[in-house]
């Protein structure tokens, strides 16, 4: 067999295979096998007619098709391990010439992994955003405990005010004519939590229980549906029963109900320092992805569509799996939002191919850099893995880990090099 290589556009490989004529009239023989016990032969009996008697009545080219098929299913895979080619997809196969006592001759087009031409990647000047924490966030995280903790009781008089929760019918329409989904019953809306669009619930302040109120608001102009986009809707809207909240007071008492502290500036203290290891985590991700980009900003390569689609199908089934962990489906969630599946992989496109870009970026730095991982390396990260899942006898489940994922736990390893040897090699500019 002989193989020639040529490098197409867009990390496309064509390679021309000659298959000689002896090893091509084996493949004839096994579609002769294959399809002569289907064919009726006068004078014989299903499968027993010689080759040359049924060529004579169906014609040569009668086991061409499927001798096309075993004769590539042979010689392909060989072509692409001479050549060192991973396709990335199924082969476009053209014959250029066949027949029986002939060299068989076929083109195989296929997309590759694409050749990456790395920048430099050592040394960026990258800037780090520093997070520092604030009052208004240790307040804030007090509020919101003290909202968790609020005593909810029915409001008997009065009128519906800022922080009350109005229980409410109501029926929106849009130039007069119902829309899908603007109706509700006994509807708890906490007024000033931002939970309908524009003045909806501004506008229920001052009610009592048992009035009614045309309630009118504009839908934004990137609301989600086309039928609704920048829309004025009309909402007729009924209040019937009204809650109040009733906070406890943010003191030494308060710390002791809801923590394991006695005072309240221990607790202070203690959110400040889980804000502080938040803003940390949050500093050196960012900072991460920043020196990523950075090297990636450097390389210059064509990235395949069929690499795309593959990512964008494991972004689509990441979101169809949060959504059953929510109660709903694909179907259900182009509905709500008034997509299709084609709008939603356009929309995921850019991100998928940052993701292909990355990992590519990142799997040629370490071959540049040779890193390898350890057994010893692989096992860490297993138990990780372990600890992550709560799994209490960690060294069993890390040996269970490394033969069922021993391939990712390798991969997980050596890009954590890669990304280590990037920042500490990274010069942080303001």
């Amino acid at each position: 067999m002989n193989v020639k290589m040529e490098k197409l556009e867009k990390n496309i490989v064509k390679l021309e295979i000659t298959v000689e004529a002896t090893r091509f009239n084996e493949s004839l023989k096994k579609s002769c096998a294959k399809n002569s016990k289907t064919m009726n032969i006068p004078g014989f009996r299903k499968g027993k007619a010689p080759m040359n008697i049924i060529k004579k009545m169906y014609g040569e080219g009668v086991f061409f098709e499927d001798a096309i098929n075993f004769c590539c299913d042979d010689t392909y895979p060989e072509a692409l391990k001479e050549h060192d080619i991973n396709p990335l997809d199924y082969p476009q196969i053209d014959v250029i010439e066949i027949g029986e006592g002939k060299d068989f001759i076929y083109t195989a087009s296929v997309a590759v992994i694409p050749e990456v031409q790395l920048g430099e990647f050592k040394g960026l000047e990258v800037k780090k955003t520093e997070y520092k924490v604030t009052d208004d966030e240790i307040e804030s995280k007090l509020k919101g405990m003290q909202e968790k903790n609020a005593r909810i009781e029915e409001k008997l008089e009065g009128t519906v005010s800022m922080g009350d929760i109005a229980i409410i019918d109501f029926q929106g329409f849009v130039e007069g004519i119902a829309f899908e989904g603007g109706e509700g019953k006994d509807f708890e809306l906490e007024i000033g939590s931002g939970s309908f669009i524009d003045t909806f619930e501004d506008q229920l302040i001052g009610l009592k229980v048992g009035e009614s109120k045309e309630v009118k608001v504009n839908f934004p102009e990137a609301y989600g549906r086309e039928d609704l986009n920048g829309k004025l809707a009309t909402f007729n809207v009924t209040v019937k029963s009204m809650k109040e909240k009733e906070l406890p007071a943010i003191d030494d008492e308060f710390a002791k109900d809801v923590s394991e502290f006695d005072t309240l500036e221990e607790l202070r203290n203690d959110i400040k320092k889980s804000l502080e290891i938040s803003s940390v985590d949050r500093e050196k991700k960012e900072f991460e992805e920043a020196v990523i980009d950075a090297a990636c900003s450097n390389v210059s390569m064509d990235i395949p569509e069929i690499m795309i689609k593959r990512e964008t199908d494991i972004m689509l089934k990441d979101l169809e799996a949060k959504l059953k962990q929510q109660g709903l489906d694909l179907e259900s969630y182009y509905q709500y939002t008034n997509n299709t599946e084609e709008k939603v992989r356009e929309f995921m496109k850019e991100a998928a191919e940052k993701r292909v870009k990355t990992d590519l970026v990142i799997t040629e730095i370490a071959k540049v850099e040779k890193f390898e991982a350890s057994d010893e390396e692989m096992l860490e990260k297993a138990k990780e893995v372990a600890t992550q899942y709560g799994e209490k006898e960690i060294d069993k489940t890390a040996e269970l880990i490394m033969k069922a994922q021993k391939q990712y736990l390798r991969v997980d390893v050596i890009n954590g090099k890669v990304i280590k040897m990037l920042v500490d090699s990274a010069k942080v500019i303001a």
